[in-house]
């Protein structure tokens, strides 16, 4: 069988402050890193066959420190995996929007990636991965938005996919007819709140 399991990057400022993040390249924060060590303690339990991150700076450094700890480097970063292009309100926060652009802001044309884009592109990465490493256990570090987005599609259920955890564990398998959910949004390696 083969199995995905995709891992939502650590925090950052940027998810603290509700800033647009999409493309940006910013960096996880001092709790974004200890989650990220915890995931990756979590990890290291298991074999992993292949692993793949997005290239955003937070992506990637959650993978860096997931790949020190498990022992097996990324493979490859892939374009993909990235966020939602937030197009012209990356990087603010609400009130700045509405400064900006006014409050009915959401009716211009900001730039923005659609749903279906991000839909197309997770499915896309999803029907790679299924075809190029069959039988193979896949390790995935992405982002909360665009993991959402591919697993609404891909399990054909709009009520999944919400508000996914930072560094939660995601796990699909391939049944031979479908893909189904081993694990979902699990954060049982972080400390209770």
């Amino acid at each position: 069988m083969t199995t995905i399991t995709f891992v939502r990057h650590g925090i950052t400022d940027h998810n603290i402050e509700q800033r647009a993040q999409g493309h940006t390249q910013n960096p996880l924060n001092e709790t974004g890193r200890v989650q990220a060590a915890l995931v990756a303690k979590r990890l290291s339990d298991e074999q992993w066959d292949v692993f793949i991150s997005s290239d955003l700076k937070r992506a990637r450094e959650t993978a860096e420190i997931i790949s020190d700890e498990i022992g097996k480097p990324v493979d490859f970063f892939d374009e993909r995996l990235r966020e939602m292009d937030r197009g012209k309100i990356a990087d603010t926060i609400e009130s700045e929007r509405i400064e900006r652009w006014g409050a009915n802001w959401r009716l211009l044309d900001m730039g923005q990636e659609t749903n279906e884009s991000m839909r197309s592109r997770g499915m896309s990465f999803i029907e790679d991965i299924a075809s190029q490493f069959v039988g193979k256990k896949v390790l995935v570090v992405t982002h909360g938005y665009f993991l959402g987005q591919t697993l609404k599609e891909l399990m054909k259920d709009e009520s999944t996919g919400n508000d996914m955890s930072n560094t939660s564990v995601t796990t699909i398998e391939h049944n031979g007819k479908q893909w189904e959910f081993l694990l979902y949004d699990c954060i049982k390696h972080l400390p209770e709140k």
